[in-house]
């Protein structure tokens, strides 16, 4: 009986030198692998059957390259590397700094680790369970915990130094999987309580926390096709099929070895870049487009969707429902989608369909989006439950509208102004609104009050003074949106 093996390959940081690619490539040549894909966190994958299991585990071993067969226990960490000087405006964060934390790295990790610049919008901040993510201070980082199998964010006291990144998430570690009863799966975790057990282990240069995060309005840059940046150009690769040839990639390696390339970037959308390109040398490139028949410039409302790794289903149906936004010609500028068919899969979306059962009647989904349809949020508010997958497709269509009416209403008010608004005009449902911080994703409710500020419940959102801040992130009160609390869910992820 024929037995056929998942191998993951990570990739750490997104980054692959084509000197370590290469006989990787050759060993999935010899043993007869056709094509390979790349994972939402910027990790390989191939299948193999089972009489080709040995001779890959022996390559590999000797190529000392990071693999799994059929698990997941060491996911990969993800960076924004590849998204220097390309879609980043930093003014410090650069590829020395990820080199040497990627490379401080002596563990492998079990939690989720995501390195991330905050002036980019190409890789997700929020889709780890500890989040690093630059600061305007020179080698600090904020620290952002989402605990495993919850959605609950923490915001560390005080900025991480850049080469206490390892230590820190170490210890975290630690201590998460030490006292799991507390720390895993749980709805109320107490942060500073995990903070004072890891700041126990050892002494961390760190940065008074002074200045709340503030992360870019979301805008999933353009990540394919020839692109002029500097005086040299980048190449953005993404596969309708997220299949990419062996072969192809073998002649990536050619090119890139001849024109003195020496790494390849993968991205969270499952796609491949290739930076430090020279007018002179397009030539070469388009050849190795033609040869492999390689489709560039494919339409962005097919690039901002996110599937599960390996997921067949998944991308069948994105590919279904893509096809009929195109035949609407319909508008998706600023949103991202997600197909979510494992609850406990952690993808990145403003809009999240989430697949619920097959019975005898059919296929029944959930839609979901997040709060103001910013997809660095986790909190969802349900949009059409129990929905077939004939109407599927209307129901987004409906929702996408739905967005762009929201931003109209939003240009014509005022901020402060905005509950008041929603309340009057949105009949869609009942609309019972409290305020939540877009920072950490805490929430103001008036029922409560607010203990640590020493506010009183009953006490309205609006009454409270221009002073007030977050209680866990010490955002400003401006950073506050409404929301609607009878249609607030957390979704365990």
């Amino acid at each position: 009986m024929t037995t056929t093996h998942h191998i993951k390959v990570n990739l750490r940081g997104g980054i692959v030198a084509v000197g370590d690619l290469l006989p990787v490539l050759e060993i999935l040549q010899q043993v007869g692998v056709k094509e390979v894909r790349f994972g939402t966190r910027q990790q390989l994958y191939f299948e193999v059957e089972n009489e080709e299991l040995e001779q890959i585990e022996y390559g590999f071993l000797s190529t000392d390259s990071e693999f799994e067969i059929d698990s997941d226990d060491y996911p990969n960490i993800i960076s924004s590397y590849v998204t220097d000087d390309l879609f980043t405006q930093s003014t410090w964060l650069r590829e020395g700094v990820y080199r040497d934390i990627l490379d401080s790295f002596s563990y492998k990790p079990k939690l989720k680790v995501n390195v991330v610049d905050n002036s980019q919008s190409l890789v997700p901040f929020f889709t780890g369970n500890l989040n690093f993510i630059s600061s305007e201070i020179s080698n600090y980082w904020y620290l952002y915990i989402r605990f495993p199998k919850t959605n609950t964010l923490y915001c560390w006291s005080s900025l991480i130094y850049s080469f206490d990144i390892s230590l820190v998430s170490q210890h975290i570690e630690e201590v998460i999987w030490k006292e799991s009863d507390l720390f895993v799966g749980r709805e109320e975790i107490d942060g500073v309580i995990l903070e004072e057990k890891v700041k126990d282990k050892g002494n961390y240069f760190s940065q008074e926390l002074t200045t709340p995060l503030f992360l870019p309005e979301f805008q999933l840059p353009y990540y394919e096709g020839f692109n002029k940046y500097n005086d040299k150009f980048w190449l953005g690769i993404y596969r309708r099929s997220e299949l990419f040839s062996v072969d192809f990639l073998l002649d990536i390696c050619s090119v890139c070895s001849k024109t003195r390339i020496a790494q390849i970037y993968t991205t969270p959308w499952k796609s491949i870049i290739i930076k430090g390109i020279q007018f002179l040398d397009r030539k070469l490139w388009n050849g190795v487009l033609n040869k492999n028949r390689i489709n560039v410039r494919h339409a962005s409302n097919e690039l901002n969707w996110q599937t599960e790794d390996l997921c067949s289903y998944g991308l069948a149906l994105k590919h279904e429902l893509i096809f009929h936004f195109d035949r609407m010609d319909l508008r998706t500028f600023k949103l991202c989608f997600a197909i979510k068919t494992n609850p406990k899969s952690s993808l990145f979306g403003s809009i999240i369909i989430k697949r619920l059962f097959l019975d005898a009647e059919g296929e029944w989904f959930d839609v979901l989006h997040t709060v103001d349809f910013n997809p660095y949020s986790k909190n969802l508010i349900p949009y059409a439950q129990r929905v077939s997958r004939s109407e599927l497709s209307d129901i987004l269509t409906r929702l996408c509208n739905y967005h762009y009416e929201l931003q109209e209403r939003q240009s014509d008010i005022s901020t402060s102004d905005h509950s008041d608004y929603a309340v009057e005009n949105d009949t869609s449902y009942e609309l019972v609104v409290i305020h939540q911080c877009i920072e950490c994703l805490s929430l103001y409710d008036p029922e409560w009050g607010d203990e640590v500020a020493n506010i009183e419940p009953g006490v309205a959102f609006s009454m409270l003074e221009e002073t007030y801040r977050c209680p866990i992130c010490a955002a400003g009160k401006e950073r506050f949106v409404a929301v609607n609390k009878r249609n607030l869910e957390i979704i365990k992820s």
